[in-house]
């Protein structure tokens, strides 16, 4: 019975996606036969779930779309994750969603078991968040219609943007959103421009969905983090910086997070090499590190890390 209750919340958490999902295929995501999947979306009916069902050869499944639904069952693990989410996202980079998360969480929390509750405070009690960067916050509102494009396979037009002040009208097939540090990507095929491209969120505008539907492309890597990062390392910068750091490598990516490459040197030393298009942000990561460094290059990196000493040093 055990098995047959996970399988059935894996069965619910697939079809409350809300795509169309073909019979095999779904059978194929919970290791069933077609006739065991059939009485599964039956006794998802008797629990009140609308799941509509289409016959034949092409045949699948599909939840209603905006069906009033029963309420969802979270395992243990699941509602910590919800509500720890909840209270990060309180205090996040995502403009018009600070006070919503609030609301949220005191839901969330109000019908959690007294052993989850501690968990969750217990966690909130004892983890400091990282420093707030100086990203930009993008809209709530612009994230959900984005995210839902993505789920549906829906085409999505929006103003955008460029880095040099270019304003364009865009047509993309959506494929999926990544958080970069402070700064939120869209992965997306431009249909005009017949290529994929990465948008950052802050500079997207008026986002739309057209209702057309398509068929999702392959992506051209293992995954959308991925291609985002590597498309931002392609993209020319001001500054290429690169510094010795007298710690070990591992210490140092887990600061990096990504925003640049770190080389082992031996068991305590790494090179740490950035492109960047202005020199604060690289100051900041190497004072968070806390160990001692040898700027290799800019030259210019050297002068303003001075500058900025000085004026530490005067302040003090």
């Amino acid at each position: 019975m055990a098995n047959t209750s996970a399988r059935m919340l894996r069965l619910l958490s697939l079809l409350q996606t809300h795509r169309y999902w073909p019979g095999e295929e779904l059978a194929d995501r919970l290791g069933v036969s077609p006739r065991t999947l059939r009485r599964d979306v039956d006794r998802l009916r008797e629990l009140g779930y609308p799941v509509d069902a289409a016959r034949g050869v092409s045949g699948g499944y599909q939840l209603q779309a905006g069906a009033a639904l029963p309420p969802l069952l979270l395992d243990d693990e699941e509602a910590v994750a919800i509500a720890v989410s909840l209270r990060t996202a309180a205090g996040g980079a995502v403009s018009g969603i600070e006070e919503t998360s609030v609301r949220a969480l005191a839901k969330v929390v109000q019908v959690l078991p007294p052993r989850l509750r501690r968990r969750v405070d217990a966690l909130h009690t004892y983890t400091v968040p990282s420093l707030p960067g100086g990203g930009p916050r993008v809209d709530s509102g612009a994230l959900t219609v984005i995210a839902q494009a993505c789920r549906d396979d829906e085409r999505l037009r929006f103003r955008y943007t460029s880095r040099d002040g270019e304003a364009t009208g865009r047509l993309v097939e959506p494929y999926r959103l990544v958080s970069r540090g402070r700064r939120w990507y869209l992965v997306a095929w431009d249909v005009e421009r017949h290529d994929w491209r990465t948008f950052r969120v802050d500079r997207l505008t008026d986002p739309v969905a057209t209702g057309a539907r398509f068929r999702p492309r392959e992506l051209p890597a293992a995954d959308a983090a991925t291609f985002v990062h590597e498309r931002l390392a392609a993209v020319p910068t001001r500054y290429r910086v690169v510094v010795d750091v007298q710690v070990s490598a591992a210490e140092v990516a887990a600061q990096v997070a990504g925003w640049g490459t770190v080389e082992p040197a031996g068991a305590a030393s790494c090179r740490l090499t950035m492109n960047v298009d202005t020199l604060d942000w690289p100051a900041f990561l190497l004072g968070s590190i806390g160990a001692e460094f040898d700027v290799v290059e800019p030259a210019e990196l050297g002068d303003y890390l001075r500058t900025m000493g000085g004026l530490f040093l005067r302040s003090a």
